[in-house]
């Protein structure tokens, strides 16, 4: 009888524990405020001297690389009571050329889990929350730079918030050994997808969804990872090279809250031009002609200024990493949702012009008669006086 010998069960060694995960959690809020801003350059906001922002050059970037530096103001770091303790809240504010604004708060962490931070993704403090701050903060950037916006919203629209945890690097254990950044992402997969999808409950997490919120992630160097999901990203780099990511990322979060603006200008501007032309005499057909050209040049100067401000060149890396945010944003859709309106109002415009063009040869025909009409009765007249 031969007896068959079973072999153990290899268990996989378990990932090596990190000692502490160091770093800081950055919010970035983009308001549409007005229409478009005047290009008269702003020297103070909110008592604070206003410069053009400049992202420092990473190692991996070349000379020739590009960003649109748009006015910057730093504010005064606040101290407030956070989920962990007294916390330090750093602020600064950009202006856009487009009529919008991009506040980022940073807020310091030092944890012992990953999944310690997802009680940062809605900041509350002991008076209040992170988010009722920054609207506020955003109504008093408005109200004081008033006279350099054209035609403001009467109101504060709803924001376009996105939510950065940055883990310092290189990821260490508590014997003092480096972790390869992607090893450690593989082994922390789940945890990861919690912290993304604010989930409380790793455990009811489901595999599809741990490989669907981080599936699209990239890695340069060993001790650096970037993965990107619809409502917050994580970053695992050095302190001194994540500036350009996070530029990056508010830059594409800026592009969304712009492109949800120009969608509601084109519904808008749509429904009128139905009702007008449904509702005969309300309107003359010259207005809503006059009032469909003036609104295609706008659209056309405020897509252009909306590329300009999110267009870079030099890195590819950085290039990957925007491609990576455009798909999770959908970005291409929106893109191609506003570019079928525009088609729609542009055939509108056509109609319209064409219909008024022939409404001018009818005029001009009817004139021509008119006249011939006249010239055969004074020709008749002429006969009879004789």
């Amino acid at each position: 009888m031969v007896t068959e010998q079973i072999k153990p069960t290899e268990r996989k060694p378990s990932p090596p524990k990190v000692k502490q995960y160091t770093g800081e959690v950055v919010y970035i809020y983009a308001f549409d405020v007005a229409y478009d801003m005047t290009r008269q350059p702003v020297r103070e906001l909110l008592g604070q001297p206003v410069a053009q922002f400049a992202v420092d050059a990473s190692k991996r970037s070349p000379r020739q690389l590009f960003f649109y530096k748009p006015q910057m103001v730093r504010l005064p770091p606040m101290e407030r009571i956070g989920p962990r303790g007294p916390i330090r809240v750093e602020r600064a504010v950009k202006l856009l050329p487009v009529g919008a604004i991009s506040i980022t708060v940073r807020v310091p962490f030092a944890v012992n889990h990953v999944e310690d931070l997802v009680a940062f993704h809605d900041l509350q403090f002991n008076n209040g929350s992170l988010h009722d701050e920054m609207r506020r903060l955003a109504e008093e950037v408005v109200g004081e730079l008033k006279s350099h916006y054209v035609r403001p919203h009467p109101q504060l629209i709803e924001e376009e918030a996105y939510t950065v945890f940055c883990v310092a690097s290189p990821l260490m254990t508590e014997e003092g050994e480096a972790i390869s950044a992607e090893n450690w992402f593989q082994s922390h997969r789940r945890q990861v997808a919690a912290l993304l999808t604010q989930e409380p409950d790793i455990a009811r997490l489901s595999k599809q969804e741990s490989d669907e919120s981080t599936g699209r992630y990239l890695s340069y160097y060993e001790n650096d990872l970037v993965v990107v999901d619809w409502d917050a990203a994580l970053i695992i780099d050095e302190p001194q090279d994540v500036d350009e990511t996070l530029y990056l990322m508010e830059l594409a979060n800026l592009q969304l809250a712009e492109l949800e603006a120009y969608d509601r200008i084109l519904d808008n501007a749509l429904d009128r031009s139905y009702r007008d032309l449904g509702e005969r005499g309300l309107r003359s057909r010259g207005d809503i002609l006059r009032e469909l050209r003036e609104l295609r040049i706008d659209l056309a100067r405020f897509n252009d200024e909306l590329s300009n401000i999110t267009k870079f060149f030099g890195d590819w890396h950085l290039a990957r990493i925007y491609e990576k945010i455009a798909l999770r944003f959908h970005l291409g859709d929106w893109h191609r949702t506003i570019d079928g309106k525009l088609k729609t109002l542009d055939d509108l415009y056509q109609l319209l012009k064409h219909d008024q063009t022939n409404r001018w040869m009818m005029i001009l025909e009817a004139t021509i008669v008119l006249l011939f009409i006249i010239d055969l009765v004074i020709l008749v007249m002429g006969l009879k006086g004789r």
